[in-house]
């Protein structure tokens, strides 16, 4: 039987109060941006109290860092699943750099926010969220350096480099791409993974 305290009156359930924050700020910083955006208005949309919000989350900061961090962490585990996966190395990296363009876009928000914002972030915050991004690259660059190695990939260009042209256009998204527009997400991820692998081919 259903808890009333977990119910509303019209039988949908209550979001979880970290939740209801995240999502709040999500449209709020999306909407107005991050820095005119008040904590007070961020608990009067979310429904609860400035208090609720200091005990999850701490600060306006925290956030920002969250809305990022949940996207990244989806990002690394995904990536981690494809690259220890038994598939060929051309397989693997295709995989995980059409999911990049997939998981970005179904969080457009969160990254448009973030890029946006990344220097309000407070000091320590950026370097964490920098140490975090580092990691999804190098394993995301250890593809390709498995791939040369074995002589399936080019090494004409440095695995450096493609990374970064692969997460330019990934980091571009924001910019441009618009939900309902000609081209699903997927046809945009097939696309740019196409066009990483074309880089490659020997």
């Amino acid at each position: 039987m259903t808890s009333p305290a977990n119910q509303r009156q019209d039988d949908a359930p209550i979001q979880p109060v970290p939740r209801r924050l995240l999502a709040a700020a999500t449209r709020l910083f999306a909407d107005r941006g991050y820095d005119r955006t008040s904590v007070q208005e961020i608990v009067e949309a979310a429904g609860v109290t400035k208090g609720a919000l200091y005990h999850y989350f701490g600060s306006k900061d925290d956030l920002l860092h969250e809305i990022y961090g949940r996207v990244l962490r989806l990002q690394q585990e995904r990536l981690d699943a494809f690259a220890s996966s038994d598939a060929p190395v051309e397989r693997r990296l295709r995989d995980a750099a059409a999911d990049v363009v997939v998981t970005t876009i179904d969080n457009l928000d969160d990254a448009s926010i973030f890029f946006r914002s990344m220097h309000q972030l407070s000091e320590d915050k950026q370097k964490q969220v920098r140490s975090e991004r580092r990691r999804y690259h190098e394993r995301f660059r250890a593809l390709i350096e498995e791939g040369q190695k074995a002589g399936v990939f080019s090494t004409a260009t440095p695995a450096d480099l493609v990374v970064d042209y692969h997460f330019g256009s990934v980091h571009h998204l924001s910019t441009w791409y618009r939900p309902g527009g000609r081209m699903t997400p997927q046809e945009v991820a097939d696309h740019l993974a196409d066009l990483l692998l074309r880089a490659l081919r020997p």
